[in-house]
Parts: C-alpha cells; structure tokens; sequence
C-alpha cells in the first residue's frame, strides 16, 4: 500500500475517533448544568470531573497528529508520521475507554443505583479495553511492525495535500463544535444564572475563544471554494495550514477555560477549578504546540548537517 493510502487512512482513523470523543465530551460538560445533577452523590460528581479530563486529554492526543503533520512533516508523507499515529492512538485509547466507563457509571447510579452503576461501569470499561487493546494483542501478527525512519519523506501532488489539509481540519474541529453546542445552551439554564460573575465572564471569554476557533477551522474550505473554485493551488496550502495551525490555540484557550467553570461547578471550589483547567491547557499547550515545534527543531537539526562537518 503507497504512503499516500496509508496516511489518508491514518487521518480517517483519528477522525472516527473523534467524533466518538465529541459525544462524551458533550456529555460531561452539559451534565453539570442540569438540575438533576446537585442530586448525585459525591463520588459521581467527582467521577465526573475525571472523566471530563480524561476525555479532554484524549482529544488532545487524537488532535496531535494533524497538528504535527502540519508543523512537523509540513505535509509530506512519511513512515515516522504513520508510526507517530500508531503510537499516538495506543495511548488516547485509554482514557477514551476509562471516560466512557465513568460516564455510564454516573447515568447508572441515576437509573439503578450504587451497586449497578459500579457493575455497568466497570463491564463497559473492560469491553472498551477488550475492544480496543485485548483482540488487537491477539489478531496481530507476530512479526515487526518497526518501519525504517531513513527514508525520506515523500513530497505528495497538491491535490493530496489539500486533501489532507482538509481532512486535518475534519479531525480537530468536531471537538470545537460539541464545545460551541454546549457554551451556547447552557447560558439558558438555570445552574448558569446562579453561578458567580466570575464564572460567567470566564464561560463568556471561552465562548469567543471556542467561536473563533470554529470559524479559522471552516474558513480553509470556504477559502478553497471561494477563491479557488476547488482548483488546486499552493496557496491553498500555505493558508490553510496557518488557519488550522491557529485555530490550535484559541480552542485550547477556549477548552482549558470552560474545564475551570465546569470544575469550579461540579467542586463547589475556584481552587480545584483552576488546577483542572491548568492539567488540560498543560495537555492542549504541550500536545499541540510545544511538542510539534521541538519536534520540528530536532527534524531540522538531523537534516541540516553542522559546520564542522560541512568542513571536513
């Protein structure tokens, strides 16, 4: 199979993913602002908060590789970005799996109680592990799946890179849209209009940060009709990739605040609040925009050869 199939299915994978990721995520914030929420008991309150990090930290893991495709490999195909996904992938599975658990145990302890909420989530946890690590551990063929990283980087046709661009906005912006859907409704709510002005003007700065990061996600494919007419063009390329490079940090900014409203909500604390939203802009920041750049000072650093041994 050429790079070209296999990064496309790579993008395709992480977008499944995500759009699984984005159900939950909904979930965990809009729940805190229904009524029926105060009437959990402490630990399912609690369990919530976890879940919403988990998953925050699993859709930052799933979104790293369209990032670093766009800063690091600047859209070449490569084995080192298809094993970046395969590894990548691995571990967002696990906290996807460990949120989606917690979820069925907070709606069960509503439907049955304690003790079957314990059951459910904990059998939905191991059918998730099951699913996801267990029958891939067994269906795997023994031989390595090691791939030599001395090759270099194959440069594809611009329609491909449009292509992937584009795909690479499909996969980070489902994230931002479940987050919008939830900034917007839940202004309506009575637990919004009893939570502190503080806490407003905070969800308020998010919501621009979360809005605007949806529009620089939408414009590459407005751009590309608009002025294009879908045709091919390396400009395409080059502002599509800024606008969804970009895009990275209002929607990090946007999600890390709303993590502190909700946790301030679900704690009854601005302190617990503002140690959540810092572990998820750690997360988002480091994920998306350290670690694509250090990794894009490392890749020049191997492929540009040093003075000394230009000279000898």
């Amino acid at each position: 199979m050429s790079l070209e199939k296999k990064t496309k299915i790579a993008l395709d994978e992480t977008r499944l993913l995500i759009l699984g990721g984005q159900i939950l995520l909904g979930f965990q914030f809009h729940s805190v602002f229904q009524e029926q929420f105060k009437t959990l008991s402490e630990p399912a309150k609690l369990t919530d908060l976890v879940a919403m990090l988990l998953m925050v930290m699993a859709i930052a893991l799933i979104c790293t590789p369209s990032v670093y495709h766009r800063l690091v490999e600047e859209g070449r195909l490569s084995d080192r970005f298809l094993d970046l996904v395969s590894k990548i992938t691995t571990v967002a599975l696990l906290p996807l799996a460990l949120s989606l658990g917690l979820d069925v145990f907070i709606v069960m302890e509503v439907l049955a109680g304690t003790g079957a909420a314990v059951f459910a989530g904990a059998l939905f946890t191991g059918l998730a592990l099951w699913f996801w690590y267990g029958l891939e551990f067994i269906r795997r063929e023994h031989r390595s799946m090691k791939r030599s990283h001395d090759t270099h980087p194959v440069e594809p046709d611009l329609s491909t890179r449009i292509d992937q661009m584009l795909t690479e906005a499909r996969v980070i912006i489902p994230g931002a849209q479940a987050l919008l859907g939830f900034q917007l409704t839940i202004v309506l709510t009575k637990v919004f209009s009893e939570l502190p002005g503080s806490a407003k003007t905070v969800h308020a700065l998010a919501l621009g940060c979360i809005a605007l990061a949806v529009m620089l996600l939408m414009t590459p494919a407005a751009y590309h009709r608009l002025v294009y007419g879908g045709e091919d063009n390396q400009d395409m390329v080059r502002t599509g990739t800024r606008l969804i490079t970009s895009a990275t940090v209002p929607l990090a900014l946007g999600l890390s605040a709303d993590v502190y409203v909700t946790a301030t909500q679900i704690a009854g604390s601005s302190a617990v609040g503002v140690f959540a939203a810092a572990l998820a802009l750690a997360a988002l920041v480091g994920l998306w925009h350290i670690y694509p750049l250090v990794a894009r000072r490392n890749l020049a650093q191997r492929v540009t050869p040093s003075p000394s041994a230009l000279r000898t």
